[in-house]
């Protein structure tokens, strides 16, 4: 038999047990899970809540760890991350994201991978219903990604970002400039370039003839998964259209293919498809 416990998640104990967890269990279509960068980058972000960290929940099976029912950062979405071989916890995978990861209101969604079908199972018998889904893409490295930098642009050099421009690319390139101008936070975008597992040295901005940063990539180069998982990626607004994301994402198949990268994350709308990413990841949407 399994012997099969279940404990709170301990944010500055249980870390990097989670990130190797992740990474064990990765499938480029997530059927078990999102991947590793995905919960640090949520936890090394000033958007993610972090106190109320002590609902998610670990099941460990002689101490190895085998599922993880989670929020990425506001309470009132669950996410799952089970080991193959362990399907039998579903159910209380669900029936915890049920009682503690609910928000303020009452309310819940559960975001549930194509192929997790334990997990979706569990669902249905608890009374959710899926309500919505979409598609992620991915580029696969058997192809080339070669796009061209547009004139009266350059790439800025590596390991010499200025953390400011690249904060306020951001905060443009995310439309957030109708909310107010840039508080000039420093210190949100350390938090990120200082997290255990950051790779800044493959990240990639792109500037104007004036200096300023026009668009901006993220790159968390996950080795054991050959996995280049891109985020964030944007644009200021007066600057797209121009081929700016194409190049940028060029560049980080450039930089990537060499260290054994065989694919590259990327998003669900249409400007992955014409460069040429293909569907994946099946996101699924249920609630009650």
């Amino acid at each position: 038999m399994k012997n099969i416990i279940k404990r709170p998640f301990m944010i500055l104990s249980d870390f990097m047990a989670i990130y190797q967890f992740m990474i064990d269990i990765y499938e480029k279509d997530w059927r078990n899970g999102v991947p590793a960068p995905f919960f640090e980058y949520a936890l090394s972000s000033d958007w993610s809540d972090k106190t109320m960290s002590h609902r998610n929940m670990i099941w460990e099976a002689d101490g190895m760890i085998v599922g993880f029912c989670f929020y990425e950062s506001q309470l009132g979405k669950a996410f799952f991350s089970l080991r193959s071989g362990y399907e039998e916890i579903a159910s209380e995978m669900i029936e915890h994201a049920a009682k503690a990861l609910i928000d303020k209101d009452g309310n819940l969604k559960l975001i549930i991978f194509k192929g997790q079908d334990a997990v979706a199972e569990a669902a249905i018998d608890a009374g959710f219903e899926k309500t919505d889904e979409y598609v992620d893409m991915i580029f696969d490295f058997n192809k080339q990604l070669d796009y061209k930098l547009p004139k009266g642009f350059s790439f800025v050099e590596p390991h010499k970002y200025d953390m400011a421009k690249v904060l306020i690319c951001c905060w443009k390139g995310f439309d957030h400039e109708k909310e107010g101008p840039w508080d000039e936070n420093l210190d949100c975008g350390y938090h990120l370039y200082y997290s255990p597992h950051a790779t800044p040295q493959y990240d990639v901005a792109i500037q104007n003839e004036d200096g300023d940063y026009v668009c901006w990539a993220g790159m968390w180069w996950t080795p054991q998964n050959h996995l280049a998982y891109m985020e964030p990626l944007c644009t200021v607004p007066e600057y797209r259209k121009k081929g700016l994301a194409a190049a940028a994402l060029s560049e980080m198949y450039r930089r990537m293919k060499p260290l054994g990268a065989t694919h590259m994350t990327g998003g669900s709308n249409s400007f992955y498809s014409k460069i040429g990413y293909e569907p994946m990841i099946t996101w699924t949407y249920w609630s009650k």
